[in-house]
């Protein structure tokens, strides 16, 4: 009776097992609040299923031991009456002598001069058997148990029905509870990636009162590294800038006494090195403004072919401008090459208008072009593509490093890309978020770096 009747929940049971343990596995490409949805109502579906198990094999066990009594009882009414009228009782029972579908373990039983029960329900008429000797005749009892064991199956129905309101409402619990720990660690992680970006002031926020929990640890912890931070930036900063401004006085008379020595070899080195200071400290003082963030630019919408061209000039850079077809805007006659297409609204007579500051953009042209100089190899090739200027040398290279991680202050790179403070591209990136430009660094196809500045259209 106890392995029949268990055979079916015992089933159940492992395909829910494999269900959760599927579930699981399909977890780990979720979200948290999935995660914990799916874990919480896994872990409400087994314990659903063993309270099931339990009443199932409690209830099994009690309908057992009352078909066993009961047959066992009528067994014992119809051998009195038969040992009183010779006869066998069959008013209402399954009462026979040597009854051809007894049961061959329960009739070798009774041969052996016992009296024994067996259940019967593996066919489609479960039934109890109660049986023992009459002489050198087995005397039977069959009670059915079709009602008993439907309502077994109507009691598992209700366990499986009330088990699955269950787990759904543990589901949907936990997606609310798992909801709110994902909606504050979605802001602690917004907050990381804004203190990232450079807003040293994005903090997650104070947590309520006597809360105490994980996640408010780690909203403590990161305002606390936002605020430490935030506190170690600025000393540096103004550092940076109050070393730069005390400079300047010194070096300036420095400057001045050089000025005054006779004219000589040292002389010029002397000069020279001076000159090399006094563009240091201008170099420190403006990182240190650009990382104050104290820059405002003037823009104004310019035509940027000839804007780079006034800027090669004026710095004396030697260095040949090349204009792409795609930075030519219409001709005067309203068309643009063959096809006879319109121009965009960025371009006017022959130049794509850009928006930006001409002194700022002149830093960061004059920049890549010196880098490019120091640190790479002749020739050095200045391209108007559209709204961009491209700026290309023919050295080794960016260093892999320098392309992962971004330019490092005095941090030149490679040995083989010379000497030098690390301070140009530093400020020619630094001034490009002033002005709304884009730096892209990259290394060009048949060698030689490659700086890109992609300023906002008119």
């Amino acid at each position: 009776m106890t392995t029949a009747l268990r055979r079916r929940p015992a089933a159940l049971g492992r395909r829910v097992g494999a269900l959760c343990a599927r579930a699981g596995g399909l977890s780990r490409g979720l979200s948290l609040r999935v995660k914990i949805a799916v874990l919480l109502a896994a872990g409400c579906a087994l314990v659903a299923v063993t309270i099931g198990l339990l009443i199932h094999q409690s209830r099994a066990a009690q309908i057992a031991s009352n078909a066993r009594e009961s047959a066992t009882s009528q067994l014992i009414r119809v051998r009195q009456l038969y040992e009183l009228t010779g006869q066998v009782d069959h008013d209402g029972t399954e009462a026979a002598l040597d009854h051809p579908a007894l049961p061959e373990p329960l009739r070798k039983s009774a041969k052996d001069g016992r009296r024994s029960t067996y259940l019967d329900l593996s066919g489609p008429d479960p039934a109890v058997w109660a049986a023992r000797p009459v002489g050198d005749r087995v005397l039977s009892v069959r009670r059915p148990l079709n009602t008993a064991v439907d309502q077994l199956h109507e009691l598992d129905g209700h366990l499986v029905v009330w088990g699955a309101v269950v787990v759904g409402l543990a589901a949907l619990g936990g997606a609310g509870i798992a909801s709110r720990l994902s909606r504050q660690l979605r802001t602690a992680a917004a907050t990381a990636r804004r203190i990232s970006l450079g807003d040293l002031d994005a903090r997650i926020g104070r947590t309520p009162a006597g809360r105490q929990d994980e996640v408010a640890e780690l909203a403590c912890a990161v305002d606390t590294m936002a605020a430490s931070l935030q506190s170690r930036l600025e000393a540096e900063q103004r550092f940076t800038a109050d070393v730069a401004h005390e400079l300047r006085t010194p070096l300036t008379g420095l400057h001045t006494a050089a000025e005054l020595l006779p004219p000589s070899r040292p002389t010029e080195l002397v000069r020279d090195r001076v000159a090399a200071l006094r563009t240091l400290t201008e170099d420190l003082l403006e990182v240190a403004r650009l990382d104050a963030n104290a820059e405002e630019p003037h823009l104004e919408v310019l035509p940027l072919d000839r804007t780079v061209e006034k800027i090669l000039q004026r710095c004396g850079l030697a260095v040949e401008l090349d204009r792409c077809e795609a930075s030519r805007g219409p001709d005067p006659d309203g068309t643009s090459g063959s096809d006879g297409s319109h121009g965009s609204d960025e371009t006017y007579g022959t130049e794509a208008l850009v928006r930006t500051d001409v002194r700022r953009l002149e830093r960061i042209v004059a920049n890549l072009i010196a880098n490019a100089r120091r640190h790479g190899a002749e020739p050095v090739e200045v391209t108007v593509d559209g709204t961009s200027v491209r700026v290309r040398d023919h050295g080794p290279g960016f260093p892999e490093r320098l392309l992962k991680d971004g330019p490092r202050r005095f941090v030149t790179g490679a040995k083989e890309r010379g000497q030098g403070t690390g301070l140009g591209l530093t400020i020619a990136l630094g001034q490009a978020q002033v002005v709304g430009a884009r730096v892209t660094l990259s290394n060009a196809e048949g060698g030689g770096a490659l700086a890109v500045v992609s300023l906002p259209g008119a």
